[in-house]
């Protein structure tokens, strides 16, 4: 599974005109799942994901998780982060989970978020989505846990 995280002052998520999820400083995560991932996978992820430390500490050095500070989270279904991009000038989805698999490890996903933190939003998966941030930094960071990664 691959989470694209971002460090952010503010985030949300809007569907047909409508905002879905939105949350204050935190993290905005890009939820990716490949093929083999499963719920042991996604659980890795979210414990690495919670336990992540990208914000100052009183030095300003990245020491503390977005749980140590009570951050939100918006989490937000991306297929694409999946992409086969090694060749050619179009990128390839063979190496995303199914369209089935994918939604429902995301919802899994989520909902063990909500059970871990306080402040969980989410995307909507196969949906349209505008996402707006603030990226603090700007700090991105890539987390990928393999399938079968302890």
């Amino acid at each position: 599974m691959i989470a694209l995280l971002q460090r952010v002052s503010s985030a949300s998520v809007d569907v047909a005109g409508e905002r879905i999820g939105a949350i204050g400083p935190g993290l905005m995560v890009l939820v990716g799942v490949q093929p083999r991932d499963d719920e042991r996978t996604a659980l890795r992820l979210l414990e690495r994901l919670l336990a992540y430390r990208v914000f100052g500490d009183d030095e300003g050095r990245m020491n503390r998780s977005v749980a140590d500070i009570g951050g939100g989270l918006l989490l937000v279904p991306q297929f694409t982060l999946a992409a086969d991009t090694r060749k050619g000038n179009r990128p390839g989805f063979s190496t995303a989970a199914s369209p089935a698999e994918a939604e429902r490890l995301f919802g899994f996903f989520c909902d063990r978020a909500r059970a871990a933190h306080p402040t969980v939003a989410s995307g909507r998966f196969g949906a349209d989505m505008k996402v707006s941030l603030v990226n603090e930094g700007p700090v991105t960071f890539w987390l990928e846990v393999p399938p079968g990664d302890p």
